[in-house]
Parts: C-alpha cells; sequence; structure tokens
C-alpha cells in the first residue's frame, strides 16, 4: 500500500475542514441566479426575470433560513455546523457575503437595466421624471383607486406601533404640525391591491419624443408624492420607503394538535403578522431618527438593515417577463407529445402499428415510458394518464400524493370525476408545504366535498414523494399502474422546471406503491420494499450501500462511477462516504443546482470527485442516480434529495429503472449535461464556482438547448417514420 493510499485511511472523513456551510453556499447558488441577470448573453426580459428570482429566493431566506439561526442564537445554541460555525458566525457570514451582492444586483438595475429598458420602449419612470401631463394622470388614479383604501396610521403615545405584514412595503412619514412646529411619525402601507407599477395610457407614453412600448411610475412613488390628500393641513416634511421580513417558518406542535388542518389554518393567521422581523430594507436617505426607532420598535440589529439605491423589492419585475416583447426573450418553446402517445392526441390514427392503442394504459403495457419535462409535454402523459384513469370504467381505484399544484389543475378536476363517478380515490395532500400551505388547504378541501378520501400527511414527516397508483380491472385480472416522478403535479412548474417520470405496470413497483399508500393513509410499520427505496424506511441505508458497492469493484481491481444530479447534497454520512469511495478510485460527477456541502478536489480526500451546477432557463430539478456497477448500469430516479430532511424527515420515494432503452436515455441526459460549457458552474475545493466556458474547438454546449434540440429531431423522425 502506498503512504498516500495508508495516509488517507487516518483521515478523519468528518472533519470541518471538508464541508461547505449550508447556507453561505445556498448563498453562492443565488450568486448564480444573479450573474444570469448580468450576463449580456442573455435577452433584456430575461435578466429582468432572474433579477425577480434573485430577490424572490432571498425573501425566502430570510423568512426561513435566517430566522431559524436568529431564533439560535437567542436560544443561546453554541451547536456547531459540519463544517464548524455556529449560529452567530453563520448570521455574522451571511451579512458580510450577502451585501456586496444586493448592492450589485441594485447597482446593475438601475445603471444598466433600466437604461436598456429605456432603449428598447420599456420605461419604469420614477415620478420626478414625469411631466405635468402624466403627473395630472397619475393624480387622478391616485384620488379615485389609491386614497379610499390608505390608512395613515400615526404612532405616539396613544396610538402604538402598529403591526406590519410580512414582505410588506411601507412609507415611514415625518409630518409637522404647523402651529405648533411639533414633528410627527405615521406609517403609510403601499396597497398590494394594485399592479406595484402603474402603468400610463398610449397617449401619455411619449418619451424624448418617441411613443414607448409600455410606461409605468412605481406604486409607492405615486402616493409619496400625494401624502398631502392622506395628511390634510400638516406639513409633509418627509417621506422614506422601508421594507421588512418575518420569521414566516411554521411552528406545528403536530402531536399534540388533534386536527392538523385546523393547526395549520391558525399558524398561517400568525405568519403575516407575529413572526419576529428578521430584515429591514430602507434607502440610505433615511435618517437616523426615523432608522433608530424602526430598528428599535423592530428589535433589529443593524447587521439586520440592509441599505437599497433604488427600487425596493425588485420581484416584482417579474410582471414585465409577461410584455409581448419576443425579441426580448428565449425563443418560445412548446413541449413536444411524446411519440408514443401522439396517437392518442390526433383524431385520426396515422398508421394501423398505432391504432392497436386506444388509451395510455394499453401503451404502457407494451412497455415502460420515460416523459421528461418539459421538454416533452406534462398535460399529453401525467395528465392525460390521471384524466383517462377517472374517465375508464375499467379502473376501480386512483391513489396520488399532492405536494404542490396549481389553481388551474386539470388533475384536481380529474380526481373530483373519478370520485363522483364512484372510484375509490385516496389523495395526500401534504399541508406543510411550504408557502403552499393555504392553496393546498383550499383543494384539500375541495376534493374532500366530492367524496375524495383525503389525507393530511402524517404527523412528524412531510410527504414530498411523487407518485400515482391507478388501480384497474382487466378481465379477470387486476392490473396496477404507476407514476413515479421527480416533480409536482403542477402543470405550471412543469413548464419551467426540469423533471422526469416514469410511468410502468411493473408488477413489483404496482406492490410497493400499495403497500407504501398503505403507510401513509393507515397503520403500516412497512420496513421493507420489493424495489423501491423510501425514506425514512430504506433510503439511506440502500443508497450507502450501492455506493459502497461501487467501493468494492474498486477494490476488486475493477472501476467504479457515479454520477448523480439532484438539487442539494447536504448530508454528511452521504458526503463522507463519497469521500471514502473518492479514495477507494471510484469516479464520482456530481449535477448538483443549488446547496453543496461536499468540498471536491481535496487530495487524499476528493480528487476523484468533480461537481458542475447548471443555471438555465428551466430550474433543474430532476434527480436522476446513476451507478456503473461494474458494466451492469443501474439508474434510478425519484423525489428526493442527499439532505438529513429528505432522508430522515420526509417520505420519499426513488425508483429503479429497469427498461434497458429508458437506462440508456437517461445515461444520455446526464451526458449531455455534464458537457454543458454555457450554463454549467464547476465547483472549485475553496467554495467558489468557475463558470465553464467553451475550450479550443470553440463550440458553445447549452444542455438544455441541446436537450430541446434533441426531442424535437426525435419527434420529427418519428413521424416522418409513421407517414412513411
Amino acid at each position: 500500500m502506498s503512504k498516500a493510499k495508508k495516509a488517507s485511511k487516518d483521515l478523519n472523513l468528518n472533519s470541518a475542514d471538508y464541508y461547505f456551510n449550508r447556507e453561505l453556499s445556498w448563498l453562492e447558488f443565488n450568486r448564480r441566479v444573479l450573474h444570469e441577470a448580468l450576463d449580456i448573453r442573455n435577452p433584456l426580459l430575461e435578466r429582468l426575470k432572474f433579477t425577480a428570482i434573485f430577490s424572490s429566493n432571498l425573501d425566502e431566506f430570510f423568512m426561513v433560513r435566517v430566522a431559524i439561526l436568529k431564533e439560535q442564537v437567542q436560544a443561546q445554541v453554541l451547536q456547531q455546523t459540519s463544517d464548524g460555525l455556529t449560529p452567530q458566525e453563520q448570521l455574522k457570514a451571511i451579512y458580510q457575503r450577502l451585501h456586496p451582492m444586493v448592492i450589485e444586483q441594485h447597482h446593475h438595475f438601475e445603471k444598466v437595466l433600466r437604461k436598456e429598458m429605456a432603449a428598447n420602449g420599456i420605461h419604469l419612470l420614477n415620478y420626478i421624471d414625469t411631466n405635468q401631463e402624466q403627473r395630472h394622470y397619475l393624480t387622478q388614479i391616485f384620488q379615485k383607486k389609491l386614497f379610499p383604501v390608505l390608512t395613515p396610521l400615526a404612532v405616539d403615545p396613544s396610538h402604538p406601533f402598529p403591526l406590519m405584514a410580512n414582505l410588506s412595503l411601507n412609507l415611514a412619514v415625518v409630518v409637522k404640525a404647523p402651529n405648533t412646529g411639533e414633528e410627527k411619525f405615521a406609517r403609510v402601507k403601499v396597497p398590494n391591491i394594485l399592479p406595484r407599477f402603474i402603468s400610463l395610457p398610449q397617449e401619455l407614453q411619449l418619451q424624448n419624443g418617441k411613443l414607448s412600448y409600455w410606461t409605468a411610475v412605481p406604486l409607492e412613488q405615486i402616493i409619496a408624492h400625494n401624502l398631502e390628500f392622506l395628511f390634510p393641513g400638516m406639513i409633509i416634511k418627509e417621506y422614506h420607503l422601508f421594507r421588512l421580513t418575518r420569521d414566516a417558518d411554521l411552528e406545528l406542535a403536530e402531536e399534540e394538535s388533534d386536527d392538523l388542518l385546523f393547526a395549520i389554518q391558525q399558524e398561517l393567521r400568525k405568519r403575516h403578522f407575529d413572526g419576529s422581523v428578521v430584515r429591514l430594507e430602507i434607502q440610505p436617505s433615511m435618517p437616523k431618527s426615523v432608522r433608530q426607532m424602526l430598528t428599535a420598535e423592530m428589535e433589529l440589529a443593524e447587521s439586520d438593515i440592509y441599505e437599497i439605491n433604488g427600487l425596493l423589492n425588485l420581484k416584482d419585475l417579474m410582471s414585465l417577463v409577461k410584455l409581448p416583447l419576443p425579441n426580448l426573450k428565449d425563443p418560445s418553446w412548446k413541449p413536444v407529445i411524446p411519440s408514443r402517445l401522439r396517437h392518442l392526441h390526433q383524431q385520426q390514427k396515422i398508421s394501423n402499428v398505432d391504432s392497436q392503442y386506444h388509451n395510455i394504459f394499453e401503451v404502457i403495457q407494451q412497455k415502460d415510458l420515460l416523459v421528461h419535462h418539459p421538454y416533452e409535454s406534462f398535460s399529453s402523459s401525467v395528465e392525460t394518464f390521471i384524466a383517462q384513469a377517472a374517465r375508464d370504467p375499467h379502473v376501480l381505484a386512483i391513489k396520488m400524493t399532492l405536494y404542490r399544484t396549481s389553481g388551474d389543475s386539470d388533475i384536481i378536476n380529474s380526481l373530483i370525476m373519478a370520485a363522483e363517478s364512484g372510484k375509490q380515490v385516496a389523495v395526500i395532500v401534504e399541508l406543510k408545504a411550504r408557502f403552499d400551505e393555504e392553496n393546498n388547504i383550499t383543494w384539500a378541501t375541495q376534493l374532500e366535498k366530492s367524496g375524495v378520501h383525503v389525507i393530511y400527511g402524517l404527523v412528524g414527516l412531510k410527504t414530498h414523494t411523487k407518485i400515482v397508483l391507478v388501480v384497474r380491472q382487466e378481465g379477470e385480472e387486476i392490473r396496477r399502474y404507476v407514476h413515479i416522478g421527480t416533480g409536482n403535479y403542477n402543470p405550471k412548474t412543469a413548464n419551467l422546471y426540469t423533471d422526469v417520470g416514469l410511468l410502468s405496470c411493473r408488477e413489483d413497483l404496482g406492490a410497493d406503491l400499495t403497500d407504501l399508500f398503505n403507510y401513509l393513509t393507515g397503520y403500516s410499520c412497512q420496513e421493507s420494499y420489493r424495489k423501491l427505496l423510501v425514506s425514512p424506511v430504506n433510503m439511506r441505508d440502500r443508497i450507502i450501500a450501492l455506493i459502497h458497492r461501487e467501493i468494492e469493484y474498486c477494490k476488486n481491481g475493477k472501476t467504479g462511477h457515479i454520477i448523480a444530479k439532484m438539487n442539494s447534497l447536504v448530508d454528511t454520512q452521504i458526503i463522507a462516504t463519497l469521500y471514502a469511495a473518492s479514495q477507494a478510485g471510484v469516479k464520482i460527477d456530481l449535477i448538483i443546482r443549488g446547496i453543496c456541502c461536499l468540498r471536491p478536489g481535496i487530495p487524499e480526500v476528493s480528487e476523484n470527485i468533480r461537481v458542475i451546477s447548471i443555471i438555465g432557463r428551466f430550474l433543474e430539478h430532476s434527480r436522476i442516480f446513476y451507478f456503473a456497477n461494474d458494466a451492469q448500469s443501474e439508474v434510478y430516479i425519484g423525489s428526493a434529495d442527499w439532505m438529513p430532511r429528505n432522508l430522515d424527515r420526509r417520505v420519499e420515494a426513488v425508483t429503479p429503472v429497469e427498461d434497458v432503452e429508458i437506462v440508456q436515455t437517461l445515461q444520455n441526459i446526464l451526458a449531455i449535461m455534464w458537457t454543458d460549457n454555457r450554463q454549467a458552474w464547476e465547483l472549485q475545493s475553496d467554495g467558489s464556482y468557475i463558470q465553464r466556458r467553451p475550450q479550443e474547438d470553440g463550440v458553445e454546449r447549452n444542455s438544455q438547448k441541446m436537450l430541446m434540440e434533441k426531442i424535437q429531431q426525435l419527434s420529427t423522425n418519428k413521424l416522418l417514420t409513421i407517414q412513411n
């Protein structure tokens, strides 16, 4: 044994030196999102979209992650994370790393994007830059639509400091009484019942003598320049905009609650006003006296304050992405109907070969079907599967999990139709899906009223798995059909997130899902499954065993290779096992979009591990796991990342893929993603990411674009073959 190999065996793979901090790793992910807003290779409206996403991401980060750290500091928790930082040290590091990013974001918007918008006929004007006619129109808007709903709130000994809603935009107004000269403070909330940007009519959109495409003024500036209507007889001395963020993480004592639905409804009412303030965004012009009053009332430290030069709450820029200016957006993409399902969506059958299949169940009986969204159509595959199950007189039961769905989902309507037609329909609705709790309560109530058996998740566990089970009578036999996927049953996000799903009628998978649904809906201590990796039952052990199998191959002189694609990699036990695999010579390629606590490229520890992150027009959301298995490739897909919450505190399902062609397809997807040199970033051992660029051949490889072209080409070739 070489000295290097011997030394590596003595290394402590749990050392803090080998792990990145989870929160700081997430900030690096959001930095990559910000880069897309800065990258001039992206069309203008796409850059505005990424600017909005960066801000929206930060809101959730503060509402949940920063809020948790502040609670730990208040409780004097000194426990260190795997990278060796205490909660207080993490908060300090977040502040130091995030401040420059926020400054860069707002500077770029004000100095670069705003000018480019104007050059393309999109004018977001400051009120002071409007002309007399435009101001007259805006004053009318204020008096007719704003003034009646605004409520100025005084702050003095007889008026306590008002409650302010989470993420609310507010004006701190200082007024002076003309008779006494006494200064008083008041707060005016910017209402969210109107659009954030009030557009001007066409006849008032002339800018520099040219007719613009869209001209608007921020709502808060219209209010600010009409404050005399709210404080008649008072002198408006000054006003200052501010925005606050509260702790919005639900705290449920599930074991003590008899009614989970009622408990969550109660907590949701508290979320908007009761959570402690964790961030205050202000403009630099705010005087020290007003600043001190706000921070004192909200019990904030100086590090909780973020000074913003320019427009606050840039996530509202997302509304501009809807402008019908295709030349300023990515080329449009229409998901392709999977070739094996195309005949189901055409009025006339296009060949004798296809005409033998009358429904999606007959297609699945032929062989397993992989669907890849948004490259392939969600509505023509998953929604069709559920819709046909609802209408098919041979279907006896439908069972599925709903973690997130949209308000206009055909899936909800299909489930209601199935229940009303007498089918047994059971749906596990996860009420604890963060920030979708209210939507899920609405759909759960609607389903329950229609006769669907609704189960509100499990105590202590989130039901995050994406599964459907359809039970169908076929002659004298019962056959079970399944969908096991990586993404939510949400048609809107299916057009924005990359996800894969397996449609199958394999008996083992049907039996496993039957057992899993019994675990979710009844009383079950199921500890083993035929094929599925299920958390919190067996998934962690099975994943570690699969990694160890690759280690054993290397120890026996063979090659080992792992490719894993997921959203986040945090779990220290799995990371330590990957380090051991790297030491044994296993080649490990990781495609991790977001958080990665593993430190690659450390000599004698992780020198065989490479990590990339892909940030593109679609959100990379699929989880795909490849194990070489001594040239007997095994590929798995499912809902779980390698994080403690997914492995220990959520119900998740990952399935092996057994169809040889589908295994090859998934390997090809991973291979295409690994060649990306347009949207891929490579993680360095110091925690920084370097964006990949075309090398000697100069060829740019955008993996998402390549997959769009590939699926379109396959679809065209298939159609030509059928027609010929």
